[in-house]
């Protein structure tokens, strides 16, 4: 015991002496602001972009009535008589990103199920890395892939479809985030304690109805962050729109048409369609502020979501 607590009170005095220690001493007052810094890098950017966003958006809104922004359907900022209406932008975000979902979530969920219930650790090692490399691929490459696999495909399919159609671009940014969503749904899985799963092997449930009546609802939370957060990787898609989707600014429910989307607008805008100062010039910035305002809300939405269904082992 007497030698226990001579090593206990010299391994003290050791932590002690290397604290108090010259060097350490100052490299423990420096780090700390260093990091301190690199921390406000990105809360100034995210300042400075939202400071941008709203002076400039604010130029518009000077020209343009708030009500005619978020209620009018006619959109043409190079017309002789300009209109902003931001309705045909929203619709076209919100249905290729409902369409991406209905194609990201089915797939990325049971992908998520295999792994983590099915596949074997060996199998798990391949399929993972292989989904993490779909997630890498430039997304320029997926509108290509869009307009020109994706789309004749469809266009065997239904004749009518347009050539630039907002179900191509749907259908591929579904396949975008599957890896999102199956990544981050198979996490929330594995984290469940595997007493839960023998527990209920031990009263008899098949593994399906483990996996349905046990796995899911006990990692529900980082399920449903997994769909939000992909939704908002949807919304905030560009190349694949741009590419697929056309630039029609129609206001319009028909997937076989061409729609844009608000991200695709702030490209067309941005390439040098109107001059700098001009009333569509600062519609740019209040599409970009609607933007950001939207994927804030999801964003804020998947944390709400985490906190308030996590499962506590």
């Amino acid at each position: 015991m007497k030698q226990s607590a001579n090593k206990s009170i010299s391994t003290k005095e050791r932590i002690q002496k290397n604290i108090t220690h010259g060097n350490n001493r100052k490299m423990d007052k420096i780090m700390p602001r260093i990091f301190f810094g690199t921390a406000l890098i990105s809360v100034f950017t995210t300042v400075g972009i939202l400071f941008t966003l709203v002076f400039d958006a604010a130029l518009f809104f000077k020209e343009v009535s708030i009500f005619e922004f978020f209620g009018s359907t006619d959109l043409d900022p190079l017309g002789k008589n300009p209109s902003f209406g931001i309705l045909p932008l929203l619709t076209g975000t919100i249905v290729t990103s409902i369409i991406a979902m209905f194609v990201a979530i089915p797939i990325g969920l049971t992908t998520a199920v295999y792994l983590s219930e099915y596949a074997s650790e060996k199998v798990r090692k391949v399929i993972k890395p292989m989904l993490e490399v779909l997630a890498g691929i430039p997304t320029i490459v997926y509108g290509f892939f869009a307009y020109s696999f994706v789309t004749p495909i469809l266009l065997t399919i239904i004749p009518e479809i347009g050539a630039k159609n907002a179900l191509s671009p749907g259908i591929v940014m579904g396949i975008m985030i599957i890896p999102m969503v199956a990544s981050l749904s198979e996490d929330a899985m594995s984290a469940v304690p595997n007493a839960m799963r023998e527990g209920a092997l031990g009263l008899g449930s098949t593994k399906l109805e483990v996996t349905w009546k046990v796995i899911i609802p006990a990692s529900i939370s980082g399920i449903i962050a997994s769909f939000v957060l992909a939704i908002s990787r949807a919304i905030g898609e560009t190349m694949i729109v741009t590419i697929a989707s056309g630039s029609s600014k129609n206001f319009t429910l028909d997937v076989r048409e061409s729609m844009q989307t608000m991200t695709a607008y702030i490209v067309e805008f941005t390439s040098g369609d109107a001059g700098a100062g001009t009333v569509g010039y600062y519609s740019l910035y209040a599409v970009g502020l609607t933007l950001f305002v939207f994927t804030l809300f999801m964003n804020l939405l998947a944390q709400y979501i985490s906190r308030r269904f996590r499962e506590e082992y």
